[in-house]
């Protein structure tokens, strides 16, 4: 883990310094075209093709069918079930407090004014595969879509080399409400999402995390189907003061440390004692317990900091900069520290508020803007799965009495044909 004093000159170097700029992928995003093209001009065959090639897999056919749904259920085991089950119930229970309803508003008698709610009628929802599957992804993307009365869902996940999908991930689909699933990864399967084929139907937006074939898709289907965000790899950013334990603190940075090699785990902290031990602490946890110890070595190695700041104030200007995906305040009394975050995807307050709650099981969506969009963009949501359109209605009498001001602006832009469709109406009072 890389040791920075924050000062000036780091602040001016920040990005360089977390590496964050954006690579020229020109090669990929040829690859993704082709792969678009294909799916678009043969449909189920170029999916079947792509699966044999990309996941070495032989489909007779894409969808699940409800007999390898039952069949997960008996393969997985009765307590993950449960713990899927409870996990549901919090995030439904979280996101039903985002719903909108329509409303209204009357200025004056007869003039109607307001805000209509309505969902996207069809979803397409991409689960990754590949170096793990993420069950309790399935729950945080689909069930605010449910939530938010999202007539259908269209799940997309990769198969296994057997051509099965995994067990944990159907038992998830159907307990958050999903029976609709594909066995196609990659491009491939986001180019069938907005595109359609002869087995999958297009859909209305796509939201889902995924490697840079899928992220580079959704850049390139967006303008057809809208989409959630273009997830990065995943971050977390802890502010610590001499109070932390730092056991806790490492094996925070840990959990994210070992989703990839491109994952980025950060320490903020005003005591550079403590930053020490929490350095040495990673390196004795790696070595001590993990799995997947060599992927959490190299996003450490290459990816992880620790920034040495003066004070609070400097530790909490220097987060704002990075806005993390993930944002752990290891202070005392935490709570007190709420208005200083101005620029995170998540936030938990205290020492028993760890990330993989948030990943897993709290409630809040664990779908959040990385790479710093956390400057400008949420965490997914049933507001991602809405529509809102606007509601108008005037009488005839409040239209007479707008009428001058809106023909004004109309002949002030040269739009005649707006004028005239006011004074039609009023051809006696002109």
């Amino acid at each position: 883990m890389k040791k920075y004093i924050y000062n000036e000159t780091v602040r001016n170097q920040l990005d360089v310094i977390l590496k964050r700029s954006e690579a020229d992928h020109q090669d990929v995003r040829a690859t993704v075209l082709d792969i678009i093209d294909n799916v678009k001009a043969n449909g189920d065959q170029a999916l079947i093709d792509y699966e044999a090639k990309f996941d070495r897999c032989q489909l007779d056919s894409l969808k699940v069918t409800p007999e390898e749904i039952d069949r997960a259920f008996e393969e997985t085991d009765p307590e993950l079930i449960a713990t899927i089950r409870r996990s549901a119930e919090n995030i439904r229970r979280f996101h039903e407090h985002q719903k909108e309803t329509t409303w209204t508003i009357n200025p004056k008698p007869g003039i109607t004014l307001g805000q209509h709610i309505t969902p996207i009628s069809r979803v397409g929802v991409y689960v990754p595969g590949g170096k793990a599957a993420y069950p309790s992804t399935v729950l945080m993307d689909t069930i605010p879509a449910i939530v938010a009365g999202v007539h259908t869902i269209a799940m997309v996940t990769p198969p296994d080399a057997s051509g099965q999908i995994n067990s944990n991930i159907l038992c998830a689909a159907k307990i958050a409400g999903v029976t609709e699933i594909y066995k196609v990864g990659g491009a491939q399967a986001i180019a069938a999402l907005a595109y359609g084929t002869e087995t999958i139907a297009p859909v209305n937006k796509i939201v889902g995390p995924g490697n840079i074939f899928v992220a580079t898709a959704k850049k390139e289907v967006f303008g057809k189907v809208a989409i959630d965000m273009i997830a990065g790899p995943s971050e977390v950013c802890v502010i610590a003061d001499s109070t932390a334990n730092p056991v806790y603190i490492a094996a925070d940075l840990l959990s994210q440390a070992e989703h990839d090699e491109m994952a980025m785990p950060v320490l903020v902290t005003p005591d550079e004692a403590l930053a020490d031990k929490i350095i040495a602490e990673i390196d004795r946890q790696i070595e001590a317990d993990l799995r997947r110890k060599a992927i959490a070595k190299a996003s450490v190695t290459d990816h992880g900091f620790a920034f040495i700041c003066k004070d609070l104030d400097e530790a909490f200007e220097l987060t704002n900069q990075i806005a993390p995906e993930h944002l752990e305040l290891a202070v005392e009394n935490a709570e007190n520290y709420l208005d200083r975050v101005q620029n995170a995807g998540a936030i938990f307050l205290g020492m028993y508020s760890p990330e993989p709650l948030g990943d897993y099981y709290a409630g809040p969506n664990h779908t959040l803007p990385t790479s710093g969009t956390a400057k400008f963009s949420s965490p997914l949501g049933v507001y991602d799965f809405i529509k809102r359109s606007s509601i108008i209605q005037y009488d005839r009498a409040n239209l007479k009495a707008a009428a001058h001001d809106i023909t004004a602006f109309a002949y002030a832009e040269g739009l005649d044909a707006h004028a005239k469709s006011i004074e039609r109406r009023f051809p006696d009072e002109n």
